[in-house]
């Protein structure tokens, strides 16, 4: 009889978040050896797995982390794998997007590598919003090749991370950029079926938008493959492969929830920019983040999502299985299980 081989061993920083619990129950489903990181105050809500090995990294000081990192090194030895999905979407100001996306990160793989405790790949979940406006105009698809031009603080946040990754010798790395993530669990989205139950359905802009999306589960699938898929260094684009108008969402929504009557309203552009600045005041004055800010403006406001994801398709053998009308229908369904609507 030959002996069991041990269990290859991954980290998940952001597990308590909503792309990184969806992470750790992947990871589990893989009978791997799953390490959440999270912090002291960090809910355990959708953590309740007991194979779960909770290890408390402190992301915010280098110093502190490194000897974390060093202690886990000496009673565990080092991990096969890292998915790196901490981070803040919004913030109270632009500061702590920085301490947080940028010099969390920086912090992460400087301790990894000064602590020798990874052996093999590290994933960063980083995000599409980082290209800012680029074919704007001409409609085009948005590819992995384009230059980034990040109009917002988050999108300057996760490409100053992503370009420190290429300044760590012999780390083996692969960054994705999803769209918009959306899923049982996610706050943001769920606004949009809140609002909806309340038979009032938001567009943003006179011209034509085209959006896209990624599925939890898909995205979460496209970081497993590029554990062992992919070329070191690459970038990969990730959505459903599909785009859709912004009113294609809501009536998906309309009809999962069995909504009879909905109020479609556009708002002007000028005014969606009144509103996130007025926010963005509030979350200064209050040192609370808020969903409608200066960023929030730049994201809504952009007309084209497109993204090219052949790459993906091509060299991690990512092939997405939902669909925008699967994904809200699952959605849903786990919206009126868990009592949201």
């Amino acid at each position: 009889m030959q002996p069991q081989r041990p269990k290859k061993s991954v980290l998940i920083t952001g597990a308590s978040g909503f792309i990184g619990s969806f992470l750790v129950e992947h990871a589990l489903k893989e009978d791997m050896e799953v390490w959440a990181a999270i912090r002291p105050t960090s809910s355990r809500k959708y953590l309740t797995d007991g194979r779960i090995r909770f290890i408390e990294l402190d992301l915010g000081n280098g110093q502190h982390l490194l000897r974390q990192i060093e202690d886990h090194r000496r009673k565990h030895g080092p991990w096969q794998h890292v998915i790196h999905a901490a981070g803040a979407t919004k913030c109270a100001s632009p500061e702590d997007f920085k301490a947080v996306n940028t010099e969390g990160t920086r912090n992460l793989v400087q301790s990894l590598t000064a602590a020798k405790a990874l052996e093999g790949r590290f994933v960063f979940v980083s995000s599409l919003s980082i290209m800012g406006p680029v074919h704007e105009h001409d409609g085009r698809e948005i590819t992995a090749a384009d230059t980034p031009c990040p109009n917002t603080t988050y999108g300057r946040s996760k490409l100053a991370a992503e370009e420190l990754l290429g300044t760590v010798e012999g780390l083996d790395y692969i960054i994705l950029r999803p769209t918009g993530v959306y899923g049982p669990r996610e706050r943001d989205y769920f606004l949009i079926a809140d609002s909806i139950r309340k038979h009032v359905d938001f567009a943003v802009g006179f011209r034509r938008q085209r959006i896209t999306f990624i599925y939890v589960r898909d995205l979460v699938d496209a970081a497993f493959r590029a554990l062992v898929n992919g070329r070191s260094g690459s970038t990969y684009l990730l959505s459903d492969g599909a785009d859709y108008n912004p009113r294609h969402f809501g009536r998906l929504i309309q009809q999962e929830m069995g909504v009879r009557h909905v109020l479609r309203l556009t708002a002007p552009l000028w005014l969606l920019r009144a509103v996130c600045a007025l926010g963005e005041k509030t979350a200064r004055r209050r040192g609370k983040a808020v969903t409608l800010n200066k960023d929030k403006y730049n994201i809504m406001k952009q007309r084209n999502w497109r993204c090219d994801i052949t790459p993906a398709r091509r060299e991690l053998n990512f092939t997405p299985q939902y669909d925008l009308a699967r994904g809200v229908k699952e959605t849903i369904a786990w919206y009126k299980k868990e009592k949201w609507i």
